[in-house]
């Protein structure tokens, strides 16, 4: 079977984020990139398992700059036989996902796996709209995934309980916690990852329909107060003037 898999990158949690240009650009300096988590951890992983039980071929995509190489090196590492990259800024998620809709309707692959979203965005967009564009099924946050034969089983979990749904391929699945385990790129994955086959591309025409407007930094949390154990009438005094309803 084909596997796609979609990787993009994410700034490390510990990054300072800053903004320049008036607060219309992220500012990327000293900003340390790295795979976005659920698309490495959850995506990626059970692709490798499913390709190492039933057979087939694990590929990833990528819409970005030729700096984004590294996390698609790591993503070779993992065990990914070879990636795609198409040659433009990954700004707008309607247009990340026409590329890689693009691509995917010219190789014919059996399931495109994304992650639930980037930590960075959150927009949880790009995985809906690619089934759209190839007029496939689609599977939110999945938990587990199996295969048998061109039928599959996916749980989903919800509030109060796990929902199960099958659906044949070709599909699109959105994969979230307990879907795979992390796996460690070891030494003799790093060494082959520099001969893989890594494809540029240049992307298909297609417009950004989104710009970002402006970024703006949460409000910084206030320090908290004590109260002693004994002093009720000020603990319900700063409840009533002080605390916020979230």
């Amino acid at each position: 079977m084909k596997f796609l898999v979609c990787i993009s990158k994410a700034p490390d949690t510990t990054s300072k984020i800053e903004f320049t240009d008036g607060d219309t650009k992220f500012n990327e300096a000293g900003v340390q990139y790295i795979v976005n988590p659920y698309d490495e951890w959850y995506a990626l992983v059970r692709a490798l398992e499913l390709k190492e039980s039933l057979g087939g071929s694990v590929t990833t995509i990528t819409v970005g700059e030729v700096g984004d190489e590294s996390i698609i090196r790591k993503a070779l590492a993992i065990g990914a036989d070879n990636a795609v990259r198409v040659n433009a800024e990954a700004n707008d998620a309607y247009f990340t996902a026409f590329q890689i809709a693009e691509y995917a309707k010219a190789n014919g692959f059996d399931i495109v796996f994304t992650g639930k979203e980037t930590i960075n965005y959150n927009g949880s967009q790009v995985g809906g709209m690619v089934a759209e564009m190839l007029n496939q099924p689609f599977v939110s946050l999945a938990s587990k995934l199996e295969l048998n034969g061109g039928a599959a089983t996916i749980n989903r979990e919800m509030t109060g309980g796990v929902e199960v749904v099958e659906v044949n391929t070709p599909f699109v699945v959105s994969s979230a916690k307990g879907m795979a385990e992390q796996r460690i790129p070891n030494m003799r994955g790093i060494m082959a990852a520099r001969t893989k086959p890594l494809e540029v591309i240049e992307p298909a025409a297609c417009e950004d329909l989104t710009s970002f407007a402006t970024y703006s930094l949460p409000e910084a949390k206030s320090a908290c107060k004590y109260v002693e154990a004994d002093n009720i009438a000020e603990l319900v005094n700063l409840l009533h003037t002080e605390a916020k309803v979230i």
